[in-house]
C-alpha cells in the first residue's frame, strides 16, 4: 500500500528523504540497482545490519512501490528483490550520490 499525498510532507526533498533517507534504504538500493538479490546476499553486502532492520527496510521498500519481491516456490524456495520502474527512477539520485562522495574523498579526505 502506497502512502497518500495528504501523509507526506510539503517539500520534495523532505518525501525523498523520508521514503530512502536511511542509510541502509540507500545501500539496499545501491546493491539492487546492480542486480536482483536474494535476502542472504544482501545481508552479505550490508556489513553490520540486522535481520530485522533489513526486512523491516525492505518491506517498507516494497511498500513504496521501489522494491518488488519475488517468491519462487520449489524444492529450495526463496525470494528475490529488484527495483521496480519507479525504483529505477532513482538511478540519477544514486549516481549523483556516488560521484559527490568520490569527489569528497578525492579533496576532503587526508590520505594515511
Amino acid at each position: 500500500m502506497m502512502v497518500r499525498k495528504n501523509e507526506l510532507p510539503a517539500c520534495p526533498v523532505a518525501v525523498t528523504v523520508s521514503l530512502i533517507g536511511s542509510k541502509w534504504k540507500l545501500l539496499i538500493l545501491r546493491d539492487l540497482t546492480a542486480k536482483v538479490c536474494r535476502f542472504n546476499e544482501l545481508k552479505r553486502s550490508l556489513s553490520g545490519i540486522s535481520h530485522k532492520m533489513l526486512t523491516q527496510s525492505l518491506r517498507e521498500l516494497e511498500r513504496d512501490g521501489i522494491v518488488s519481491r519475488t517468491v519462487f516456490e520449489g524444492k529450495v524456495p526463496h525470494v528475490e528483490y529488484e527495483l521496480t520502474a519507479l525504483g529505477r527512477s532513482m538511478d540519477p539520485i544514486l549516481k549523483a550520490m556516488a560521484q559527490w562522495g568520490e569527489k569528497y574523498k578525492k579533496d576532503n579526505v587526508l590520505n594515511d
